[in-house]
């Protein structure tokens, strides 16, 4: 019943980070967006689901993660419906931001759930698989169902079709999934570092993405990145010092976990990048329709979950670094392949093939990631590793969407044909495709051959204090 209820909700929160793109268009048409901020449907979620997961993986461990799964799937539901109702552009980007917040409160805790419910070995292995599996096939489906929804239902749809998702969610939960003790002394939640941590993080983020308008070189940019630098650097003075911290460096002191960060960030960021040029590449050069380009995108799918599979299988018997290091090379020889993509071409012959190689690579690498980044956490930080593996994820998407996008816009230039076009996706592609090789280098020169190597011990004054009591 907890996987049960985690892949659900999982699901929804994948889903939303893709299922608005290809409405886009119908959501300026519908609520009158000006065209420099529409690129906030898609930002306002990513801000602040980026911006706050560190302090809701911290927040799980302190106040319970049954408790705040069910707060963050509440939130994320309530402005679902207020995003569908939405009548002004910002009352639907308020509904975004607030679903970025819903998010960032239930994703750690999904992930924590799972590592407090199933001892380490095969057992956690499979959960997280599945939980790495839906969270991936939700991306990839959002993009599809975005395209069907709008074409046939209506862009609200996009929004509205979470409210199902989430109530099904919540009824697992009320129907199996256990409740917590209450500790008998409760640590408090390190405020200082909140602040500075989900600031630093969030500047970031906002910097970034705002890029699409502003560019790189724009002293707006750089002087959003130079704050952000500085609120990050005082965090890590911060969490140095704190007696309970939001994030404890010595967490990183793990090669499996600070390994499995740097992977997770690599290899989001070329997957997400690829998504981005390969919809544009279809639609913009090739021609497809919204619902057509959605659905080219089943064979990617069918081949993740293949290679997901494969990959739980693996990682039960061995350890996660046995498939992340070829996932990572096959992703990156598909995505290699992808770079050839002609302006004369056609799905059969330019996509097909390297979206099903992409495909099982990318599920090679997405479903042991996060077994690697939880090895040998203590089950009183499981939020916290969580929290630190999701907003690795998220900076990598964001920022290797922004850079890579840059560059391609400077391939193409001015020009709009669809030759030019071309030749700024292909040069994404192959950029996306060195991202994933170092990817594989990282997990070949950083993660252990062996399985069993625990972070720094907790400091006595946490250890001794339980934050959860143990479940059932």
């Amino acid at each position: 019943m907890v996987l049960a209820a985690v892949a659900v909700a999982q699901f929804a929160v994948a889903l939303d980070l893709s299922v608005v793109n290809v409405a886009l268009p119908a959501i300026r048409t519908a609520l009158g967006f000006a065209p420099l901020d529409l690129s906030w449907v898609v930002h306002a979620y990513a801000l602040t689901l980026g911006g706050f997961l560190l302090l809701g993986g911290r927040a799980c461990d302190l106040y319970g993660r049954r408790r705040l799964f069910v707060l963050g799937l509440v939130v994320f539901g309530l402005c679902s419906l207020a995003g569908g109702l939405a009548q002004a552009p910002w009352q639907l980007i308020a509904a975004r931001a607030g679903q970025g917040l819903g998010a960032a409160a239930a994703m750690p805790a999904t992930l924590a759930m799972l590592t407090t419910t199933f001892p380490e070995g095969p057992q956690r292995v499979r959960a997280l698989g599945v939980w790495s599996g839906v969270n991936a096939v939700g991306g990839a489906l959002g993009v599809l169902a975005s395209g069907l929804l709008t074409q046939y239902a209506g862009w609200r749809w996009t929004m509205l079709i979470n409210l199902p998702i989430v109530a099904v969610a919540l009824a697992l939960v009320r129907g199996g999934v256990p409740g917590e003790t209450r500790p008998a002394r409760r640590e408090r939640l390190d405020v200082l570092g909140a602040v500075l941590g989900t600031g630093g993080v969030g500047l970031l983020v906002t910097g970034v993405v705002r890029t699409d308008a502003q560019g790189w070189g724009s002293s707006a940019t750089w002087t959003m990145l130079a704050a952000a630098s500085m609120l990050l650097a005082a965090f890590v003075v911060t969490e140095s010092k704190a007696p309970a911290p939001l994030l404890r460096l010595g967490l990183l002191r793990s090669r499996w976990v600070a390994g499995a960060n740097v992977l997770v960030f690599f290899s989001t960021a070329g997957q997400f990048a690829a998504f981005y040029f390969v919809s544009l590449y279809m639609q913009q050069v090739l021609g497809m329709g919204a619902a057509a380009t959605g659905a080219a995108f089943l064979p990617f799918s069918a081949s993740l979950v293949a290679g997901s599979i494969v990959a739980t299988r693996v990682t039960a018997a061995r350890t996660p670094r046995t498939s992340l290091v070829p996932g990572g090379l096959l992703a990156a020889a598909g995505l290699a392949w992808f770079a050839f993509i002609s302006p004369d071409g056609d799905f059969l012959t330019d996509v097909l093939g390297p979206c099903i190689i992409t495909g099982v690579g990318v599920g090679l690498v997405i479903a042991p990631i996060v077994a690697a980044a939880t090895t040998g956490v203590d089950a009183r930080e499981a939020g916290m590793a969580s929290g630190l593996m999701n907003s690795s994820r998220q900076l990598g998407g964001c920022i290797g969407l922004a850079a890579l996008a840059t560059i391609a816009a400077h391939r193409t230039g001015t020009a709009t044909s669809p030759a030019a076009l071309n030749a700024g996706y292909a040069l994404g592609l192959a950029i996306a495709a060195g991202l994933f090789l170092l990817a594989a280098i990282v997990a070949i020169g950083v993660l252990p051959r062996r399985q069993a190597e625990t972070p720094a011990p907790l400091p006595a004054t946490t250890a001794e204090n339980r934050l959860e009591g143990t479940p059932s």
